[in-house]
């Protein structure tokens, strides 16, 4: 059975019950004056059968009429995207009023949404170039943390290396949206990646005394080798973060690469939610290291390069980052 709202005969007749019960009134007023005037049946069975000829007829015109605008009005619910030129034409006064209303509510919403789309290309062009200029400072101080190695200079350059990674981080989240236009994909050696993001992050080895377990993985992919780079760098990143000891090893299997630490696991109510952006966890609330953006935009970026992405983790034993370098079928948004 039909849903009241979708049965449009129903529609019709909640839309005139009015004016058809204004007419039953006057049909009932003409048989009453009719008999108290004692006039023949006949006739007045016959005006009265008369009428409601003609009624019918106007009604079935009507109804068809309001049919087809109605059927009109649910195609246009599915098709129409970004103008209100596709509703039906107005066929009186009050709906030319509801369209002259949606049109201004229209041309607001475009004004409102062209302000935004400025603001926001202004402010990623202002931390672009924020980002690219910082990078000159920075080169500076670790010049001169350079020039005397010492225990506290050491300390410092751990500390200017974090900075270098959160600003590359905020580089690459504000080109995120635009990434497909600068994807290149060839087949890499998955190793030469690999390598540049351990040599990236040797002195936190070292400084951590976290040992690395990693040999050639021997393993071509399909992919771009900088976003590549970037996830591969914010994971071991994290692996750092979050192992205080013991070891982190990398390795290849079924074509799914492996990062493995022994640091302090995530709890399993937050495992689902990783990935979301902004999701701290249990492990950000108390540590207070996480900003809920990392593997937020490793995965975004996985997803772009057609790789997969899951973590399998237990609190006090440690996480395991599995890569899927397999090529997955990139669905069109």
């Amino acid at each position: 059975m039909k849903n009241y709202k979708e049965n449009v005969f129903l529609l019709y007749i909640h839309k005139n019950w009015k004016p058809v019960a204004l007419i039953a009134l006057f049909a009932l007023c003409f048989l009453i004056v009719f008999s108290l005037s004692h006039l023949p049946l006949a006739p007045i069975l016959y005006s009265t059968l008369l009428c409601l000829y003609i009624g019918l007829i106007f009604f079935v015109v009507d109804f068809l009429k309001f049919r087809k605008r109605y059927r009109l009005l649910k195609t246009a619910q599915k098709t129409i995207m970004l103008q209100i030129g596709q509703l039906p034409a107005p066929t009186n006064v009050i709906e030319r009023q509801y369209q002259e209303l949606l049109q201004i509510l229209s041309k607001n919403k475009h004004d409102l949404i062209v302000q935004a789309d400025n603001k926001q290309k202004d402010l990623v062009e202002y931390f672009t170039l924020w980002t690219h200029q910082i990078k000159t400072p920075i080169a500076a101080m670790r010049l001169l943390l350079q020039s005397e190695q010492t225990e506290q200079t050491s300390e410092l350059e751990m500390e200017l290396f974090k900075i270098e990674q959160y600003v590359q981080f905020v580089l690459q989240y504000l080109r995120l949206e635009n990434m497909s236009n600068d994807l290149v994909f060839k087949k890499y050696e998955v190793d030469d990646t690999i390598k540049q993001a351990i040599r990236k992050n040797a002195k936190m080895f070292i400084r951590k005394k976290i040992t690395l377990n990693y040999s050639d993985v021997n393993c071509t992919a399909l992919t771009d080798e900088k976003w590549l780079l970037f996830v591969i760098e914010q994971i071991l990143s994290n692996a750092l973060k979050y192992t205080n000891e013991g070891t982190i090893s990398i390795f290849m299997k079924n074509k799914r690469l492996i990062i493995e630490d022994t640091g302090i696991g995530i709890r399993a109510e937050d495992l689902p939610r990783v990935f979301d952006k902004g999701f701290t966890g249990y492990n950000g609330r108390e540590l207070k290291q996480s900003t809920g953006i990392g593997l937020y935009l490793c995965k975004q970026i996985l997803t772009k390069l057609s790789h997969g992405i899951a973590i399998e983790s237990e609190v006090g034993k440690g996480t395991k980052v599995i890569i899927d370098l397999e090529t997955k079928e990139i669905g069109v948004e």
